[in-house]
C-alpha cells in the first residue's frame, strides 16, 4: 500500500509539471502574437519527499542585463527591453537607462553597464543603442568578466572599435537601406530628397557611408540631394529646443523645394515634428531612421496606443488610419514592427537561446529566429558588414533591415526585401 502512495504521488507530480511547461512565456507570446504581454509564473508542482526540488518552467539560474536609452530619446528601445523582461520576469532580467545626453555623461553610462557586471549571475549585457561609451565599458567589461556576453545594438562608435571588444554587434543595414530609401523615393516620383542631422551624427561610420550611399543612388536616379543642419539635442538646448527648430523650419522647406521631396532624418527626436509638420505642408517620409510605427507618428498624430501596446497588427492599423484621415495615404512609410523594440527584445532573447546552447551567437538564421519572436510573420533581411575599404566580411557584425510599409487606403509594401542593391554601392565610403 505505502507502495502504491508513492507511486501515485509521483505520476501527480509528474502530470503537474507536463501541464505547467506547456504554459511558458514564450509559447503564449506565439499564440496571442502578443509578446509585450507576457504571462503569469506557472505555479510550481507540490513537493514529494520521494521528487527531487523542480525548477520553473522557463526560469534559469542567470540574468541578462538591458540597457536603452529613455522613452524621451528612445521609447521604443525601452519598450522592447521592457518585453523581454516581463516574459521572463524581473528575476531573471535587469533594465536600466543611460542618461539622455549621453555624450555630455559617458562616464555614467560606462560605470552603469559596470555595475551590471558585479553581478555573479549577469551572463549577458544588451545595450541597445549602443551609444558612445559602450566601447570602453564593454573593454572594462571583458578584463572584469570575461564569462558574460556583451551584445551591441545600434552601435554608435566606429565597428573597427566597438566589434572587437564585443561579441555581437547588430546594426540597422545603412548600406542596403541607403540605396532602398532613394529607391523608393523614386518610385513614389519624388524628385529631390532631403537628408537632415548633425555634425555629431555625421561623424558616425554608419550614418556617413549611409550618406555617401544616398548621394550616390540619388545620381543614379536623377533626384537632387539636399544636407540641412539641425541642432544635436544632446546639446544645451535638449530635446525640446531640437524639436521646436524642426516645427519653425519645415514650412520654409517644403515652400523651397516643393511637394514632391523625400525628407530623413537621423535623430530619434526630430521624427515627430518633422512628421507632423509635414502632413500639414506637403511632402514625403519614406520611414524614419530607426523605423516603427510609434517613431513619432503618435506624437505627431496626437495617438494614445496605450491599449495597442504590444500589438503592432493593431498599432498599425491604428496609425495608418490617422495617417489617411490626415492626408498622408501614399506619402508616409515604416516598418510594420519597431525596430527598436525588436532589437532590445530580439537581441535578448538571442543572448538567452546562446547561454542555454539553442543557437549559435553569429548565426544570421538562429538571430532572425529570436527576432521572429518579437515580429512574427516578418521576414528581416541583411548581411554581414562589409568592410567599404578591404572588402572584407566581420563575422560578428550583421546588417538587417524590414521591408518599408506605406500607409494608404490600402496600405503596401514597397518589395524592398527582394531588390537586389548594386554590387558597387557596397564599397562607397
Amino acid at each position: 500500500m505505502k507502495k502504491k502512495l508513492v507511486s501515485m504521488l509521483l505520476l501527480l507530480g509528474m502530470i503537474c509539471t507536463f501541464s505547467a511547461c506547456g504554459q511558458t512565456g514564450e509559447t503564449a507570446a506565439v499564440a496571442g502574437n502578443d509578446p509585450a504581454a507576457g504571462t503569469e509564473t506557472p505555479a510550481e508542482p507540490a513537493e514529494t519527499a520521494e521528487e527531487p526540488e523542480t525548477t520553473e518552467p522557463g526560469a534559469a539560474d542567470f540574468r541578462i542585463g538591458i540597457v536603452t536609452g529613455s522613452y524621451a530619446q528612445s521609447e521604443d528601445d525601452r519598450r522592447g527591453a521592457e518585453a523581454f523582461q516581463e516574459k521572463y520576469g524581473a528575476d531573471q532580467v535587469t533594465l536600466l537607462i543611460y542618461p539622455d545626453n549621453f555624450t555630455e555623461e559617458m562616464d555614467t553610462t560606462i560605470q552603469m553597464i559596470l555595475d551590471l557586471a558585479d553581478d555573479p549571475d549577469m551572463k549577458a549585457i544588451i545595450v541597445n543603442q549602443a551609444v558612445d561609451g559602450t566601447t570602453e565599458a564593454f573593454r572594462q567589461v571583458r578584463e572584469k568578466r570575461p564569462d558574460i556576453l556583451l551584445i551591441a545594438g545600434e552601435a554608435y562608435e566606429d565597428f573597427s572599435e566597438i566589434g572587437p571588444v564585443s561579441d555581437l554587434v547588430v546594426n540597422c543595414d545603412f548600406v542596403n537601406r541607403g540605396y532602398l530609401i532613394i529607391h523608393t523615393a523614386h518610385e513614389l516620383g519624388c524628385d529631390t530628397f532631403v537628408h537632415i542631422s548633425f555634425p555629431r551624427h555625421m561623424a558616425y561610420e554608419t550614418v556617413a557611408r549611409r550618406v555617401a550611399v544616398m548621394k550616390a543612388a540619388c545620381e543614379e536616379f536623377g533626384i537632387k540631394f539636399v544636407m540641412l543642419e539641425a541642432p544635436d539635442p544632446t546639446t544645451e538646448v535638449g530635446v525640446p529646443g531640437a524639436q521646436s527648430y524642426i516645427l519653425e523650419h519645415v514650412n520654409e522647406w517644403a515652400d523651397l523645394y516643393g511637394e514632391n521631396t523625400a525628407y530623413f532624418c537621423t535623430n530619434d527626436a526630430h521624427t515627430e515634428p518633422l512628421i507632423k509638420k509635414l502632413l500639414e505642408c506637403g511632402g514625403y517620409f519614406i520611414e524614419a531612421d530607426l523605423p516603427s510605427p510609434l517613431m513619432g507618428y503618435p506624437g505627431a498624430l496626437d495617438l494614445d496606443l496605450t491599449k495597442e501596446s504590444g500589438d503592432f497588427e493593431k498599432i498599425l492599423s491604428t496609425v495608418e488610419d490617422a495617417v489617411v484621415q490626415n492626408g498622408g495615404a501614399g506619402r508616409f512609410g515604416t516598418w510594420k514592427y519597431s525596430y527598436g523594440y525588436t532589437v532590445s527584445a530580439g537581441l535578448a532573447e538571442h543572448a538567452r537561446n546562446v547561454i542555454l546552447g539553442e543557437s549559435e551567437l553569429t548565426d544570421i538564421n538562429d538571430l532572425s529566429k529570436a527576432y521572429g519572436v518579437f515580429s512574427p510573420g516578418v521576414d528581416w533581411n541583411g548581411a554581414k558588414y562589409t568592410d567599404a575599404a578591404t572588402g572584407e566580411k566581420t563575422d560578428n557584425t550583421v546588417l538587417i533591415y524590414q521591408d518599408t510599409y506605406l500607409f494608404g487606403d490600402p496600405g503596401r509594401y514597397m518589395g524592398t526585401t527582394k531588390i537586389e542593391v548594386p554590387e558597387k554601392y557596397f564599397t562607397i565610403q
